[in-house]
């Protein structure tokens, strides 16, 4: 599977669709996805995800990281993280 930029493209076009329709459930998980959508924007690929994966009420960020990530690439990660994380006051 390929994640160049017609796919990111379709990733945040659903990301943004599923927000404007209220989509995402409780507040945690729209939360998730709001962050994960503004994550892409930056260029990070993340998944917000939430109920049935974890509990009802509950919500998560993925991230994946791999050997091929270099640590200019994990520091620009934790910078867009720590940036979208104080504007929705979570860190």
């Amino acid at each position: 599977m390929s994640f160049g930029p017609s796919r990111i493209h379709s990733r945040r076009s659903e990301v943004r669709r599923r927000r404007r329709n209220g989509r995402c459930g409780s507040p945690n998980a729209r939360l998730a996805h709001q962050v994960a959508a503004e994550l892409l924007d930056r260029g990070i690929y993340v998944v917000g995800f939430s109920y049935p994966v974890v509990p009802r009420g509950a919500a998560r960020i993925r991230f994946q990281i791999s050997a091929a990530h270099e640590p200019a690439h994990l520091e620009r990660a934790v910078a867009a993280f720590v940036e979208v994380g104080r504007a929705h006051a979570v860190i």
